[in-house]
């Protein structure tokens, strides 16, 4: 294929792409299967370095709560069908909603309801009643004073398939298509503990990082670094985890730690210190990153991939709920990338902004709903934010990729705030 007429570092070039590389760079190329690009920029394609694949799916087939008041909600999950099983799937709650508030929106058919977070479902009587809560033994049940189930299940989604009717992996194709009207060429899946993925629909070049330690990838995968999950508010111990850690790194793994809180970031630095470090160990979140641990993570080697979009989607309630005095501390960028520390930006999709460029604004600005930044001093210029997009998915806030001749022809082309084309391996997947 012959790229015609694109932009690339402020010149007008053409690209010629043979099978799955960039061949060459030149003004007015002759010949091959031509894409006119009619002056849109040229850039590699996007990674997301962080998202969960088959929960998005998932998401697209539930109803939508996120930021609706006690009678939306009920209004919404009324209007929402069931399932073929008579189940209602909602996503995006907030709160600390129980089965008997959820009784009181919705009491008639069984409700499953995922929180924002993604760490929670609460169900209704209804739904409580199938999963036979009362009798089930599961440590993620939470169960009230005199041990009936409160409708809250924490961390429990493997069971809760098990309790669900069987209907298979969802179908990834809308979601590689989506995926491809951003601009996004790889993903990182950061689901733990996988036991099937299928990601034969997808165009999307894809890594994984919840594969079992001596597992092969499955089909269409690379393996990435070892997903370990700290869970508020049941940490492991550190004897535990310095030997989870250690395992990974004794089959040739790095590690990515999901960590969200003060206590969490304090017992993995201390964990590593003990199990020792491997180069690509890396840092899911760090929602809150103390000033004083930022020469530690350099120091360490250790890498972080973080989710700005968060401040977008959520700043409000940072802003209400955290003590002032973290502020500083959430979703740090900037004073990350000053001190060397590789910075990668992703979504966490469905728990957070799939666009990535809607990301990128975010990381620039850290504007909260209400109009107002959040911590400005951790915005990253526009320059950075990107760059924390392009690189390659194995080397997270490593350099970013370029637009150069022997490069993967993954690349997409961008004009006045949209995405005009998105090739992968050369193949041109969007539009």
């Amino acid at each position: 294929m012959l790229i015609r007429n694109a932009l690339l570092d402020d010149r007008r070039v053409d690209l010629r792409l043979d099978g799955d590389r960039i061949a060459e760079i030149e003004p007015n190329l002759r010949g091959e299967e031509l894409l006119d690009a009619a002056g849109a920029q040229v850039l590699p394609g996007l990674v997301d370095h962080h998202l969960h694949l088959h929960a998005i799916a998932a998401a697209e087939a539930s109803v939508n709560l996120t930021g609706l008041t006690p009678s939306q909600i009920a209004a919404a999950l009324e209007a929402t069908p069931a399932d073929d099983h008579g189940w209602v799937r909602a996503v995006g709650l907030a709160g600390d909603l129980d089965a008997g508030a959820l009784d009181a929106l919705h009491p008639h058919r069984p409700v499953r309801a995922q929180h924002r977070s993604g760490a929670q479902w609460t169900v209704n009587s209804a739904g409580a009643r199938l999963l036979d809560l009362g009798a089930a033994d599961h440590p993620g049940i939470e169960r009230d004073g005199t041990g009936a189930p409160t409708g809250r299940l924490h961390r429990a989604d493997d069971w809760l398939r098990t309790r669900l009717p069987v209907r298979g992996l969802p179908d990834l194709t809308a979601v590689g298509r989506r995926l491809a009207a951003y601009g996004i060429t790889a993903v990182t899946d950061a689901t733990p503990d996988l036991v099937e993925f299928d990601a034969t629909a997808l165009p999307q070049r894809v890594t994984l990082l919840g594969v079992g330690l001596g597992c092969a990838a499955p089909l269409g995968t690379t393996v990435g670094p070892y997903k370990i999950v700290l869970a508020d508010p049941d940490l492991p111990d550190l004897y535990d985890l310095t030997a989870r850690i250690a395992a990974a790194h004794g089959t040739g793994r790095a590690v990515a730690v999901h960590c969200v809180t003060r206590e969490a970031f304090a017992l993995l630095l201390a964990a590593l210190d003990a199990a020792g470090f491997r180069p690509g160990d890396r840092i899911e979140h760090a929602a809150l990153v103390p000033a004083s641990a930022i020469p530690l993570l350099r120091e360490r080697g250790l890498r972080v991939v973080t989710q700005p979009g968060f401040l977008a989607a959520r700043g409000g309630d940072y802003r209400r709920d955290v003590p002032a005095s973290d502020h500083t501390d959430l979703y740090r960028c900037a004073s990350l990338c000053r001190a060397g520390v590789p910075l990668a930006l992703s979504s966490d999709a469905p728990h957070g902004p799939l666009d990535p460029w809607a990301v990128i604004a975010a990381a620039t600005t850290r504007l909260t709903p209400d109009g107002e930044p959040l911590n400005p001093a951790e915005c990253l210029t526009p320059a950075e934010a990107l760059a924390a997009y392009l690189a390659p998915p194995d080397d997270p806030g490593g350099p970013p990729r370029k637009v150069e001749v022997g490069a993967p022809a993954d690349l997409v082309l961008r004009q006045n705030g949209e995405t005009r084309a998105t090739l992968i391996a050369g193949h041109l997947v969007h539009p």
